[in-house]
């Protein structure tokens, strides 16, 4: 399930007045409007807040996103707030720690306050000078620079209370309710809507890679505003659902980790002979190996895998794997190339060349090495990642490749910086081999378990 999804759709409901029921003897919005414009009136002649920009007009008749339920008006942002901008700190007044934070872009993320994230003070003196950039509890703060076209910003979020004394930093808005009769909780949930989203971006200013919101365009954003009462039905009605989604993901997360432990039971079960029964039938992976390989080491109990089934034998990677080194890509890349390039962490390019043959296994060198990827054609691995081909007259493809997902290679890493690996390293591990029948029977069952698993994983995203 979708839970971003049915969030933005709650919210759809709410602004529509669709989510809890209109009740004809609230207080219709168009009255507590006249209030909050005399209100406003009021404080702007008393120089406690300034009169805003006249926007230009643009038609007779006003556009608005869609149809109100009866007792609900629209107005415009500014007639409800006042907007306060932030001031462009200087790191020259940065000090390790004062009651006195300046709050950033990043601070502001997921529509959620961090305060721990790379945090910023200034001394007393800088913030004295500066409080008129204080934050008040209930200040509701958004994000105004952002990737462009990514709609990585216009995060909004309510000042909870405030324990430090926090300053706004430049690129960060601040919109300050002055009237009583919007619920700032009600506010802050209608700035997430889509339709608004929507509209603020289309006013999206910038260069190539910044983007950037104004003030203004802020500001002249419809807002479809209920009863205050209403107000206050949707806004408990919303948090009830949110609740309910936040069990759900906690749920959802645990089934995640259930599904990825049952794999790597199912994994572990196979490695040690016990996911399939043994066949007394089946020719003895140790009188195999011998014919095909006389001078493999081999070996039929070891600590690791503790004692082995019947027919099963122990012997090196190296003894029934060939390990293929990768190489550079740059003579052989090609858009038109017929094999696929693969890194550690998957494709990268086409080749007009291959190095490593089909039903290879890769795991990485460096960067990502406990990634094993199958790969069923062939294909030419780059310095980064070493190819893995199974000698198929002891060993199955798929077997050998059900061992790499369940080995931890980060055993064997020895580097202090990039996650590494030698091929020496890979070639001395001990690798548990069954029948040659008996792999066969034990790859059969982990795909059929992994593909219900998959199915089940599947319907976690849907």
């Amino acid at each position: 399930m979708d839970t971003k999804a049915l969030r933005q759709k709650i919210l759809d409901l709410a602004i529509h007045g669709k989510l809890v029921p209109q009740d004809p003897n609230d207080e219709p919005a168009s009255v507590l409007l006249e209030r909050i414009r005399a209100e406003k009136e009021r404080l702007i002649k008393e120089g406690k807040i300034k009169k805003g920009k006249k926007s230009a007009k643009t038609s007779d008749k006003p556009h608005y996103p869609y149809e109100l339920p009866k007792g609900w008006v629209w107005c415009k942002l500014d007639d409800i707030v006042v907007f306060q901008g932030g001031y462009a700190y200087k790191s020259n007044t940065y000090v390790n720690q004062s009651m006195w934070q300046v709050i950033r872009i990043g601070n502001v993320k997921n529509d959620s306050l961090n305060l721990k994230i790379q945090p910023v003070f200034v001394d007393e003196k800088t913030g004295k000078e500066t409080q008129k950039y204080q934050l008040h509890k209930d200040d509701i703060l958004f994000t105004m620079t952002g990737t462009k076209g990514k709609r990585d910003y216009f995060y909004s979020v309510k000042v909870q209370t405030i324990e430090k004394k926090l300053l706004l930093n430049q690129r960060v808005g601040c919109l300050r309710l002055f009237t009583p009769y919007i619920n700032v909780d009600f506010l802050c949930l209608s700035l997430k809507c889509q339709y608004i989203l929507d509209a603020i971006f289309s006013t999206e200013t910038g260069n190539v890679s910044q983007g950037n919101i104004g003030s203004e365009s802020t500001l002249n954003l419809k807002i479809a505003i209920p009863p205050f009462a209403e107000q206050c039905r949707i806004v408990t009605e919303v948090n009830k659902w949110y609740m309910a989604i936040e069990q759900l993901e906690q749920e959802k997360d645990k089934l995640q980790s259930s599904i990825d432990q049952v794999k790597s039971k199912v994994l572990d079960l196979a490695i040690h002979g016990k996911l399939v029964p043994q066949d007394p039938n089946d020719e003895p992976a140790i009188e195999l190996l011998k014919r095909i390989n006389p001078k493999a080491e081999i070996t039929c109990d070891t600590p690791q895998y503790g004692k082995l089934p019947k027919g099963w034998c122990l012997c090196k990677i190296s003894s029934v794997v060939d390990i293929v080194n990768g190489k550079s890509q740059k003579n052989v890349e090609s858009p038109t190339g017929k094999y696929p390039i693969y890194g550690s962490g998957g494709i990268i390019g086409k080749a007009m060349e291959y190095t490593c043959l089909a039903g290879s296994t890769i795991i990485g060198r460096k960067g990502t090495i406990n990634h094993p990827i199958f790969v069923e054609e062939n294909f030419w691995n780059v310095d980064t990642a070493f190819g893995m081909k199974a000698n198929n007259q002891i060993l199955e493809d798929k077997y050998f490749y059900c061992f790499c997902l369940y080995f931890d290679f980060s055993k064997l890493d020895k580097s202090s910086a990039l996650p590494s690996l030698t091929k020496t390293a890979i070639g001395n591990l001990i690798l548990p081999i069954p029948p040659l029948a008996e792999q066969q029977r034990i790859v059969a069952k982990i795909e059929e378990l992994f593909s219900q698993l998959d199915k089940i994983e599947s319907s976690l995203q849907a």
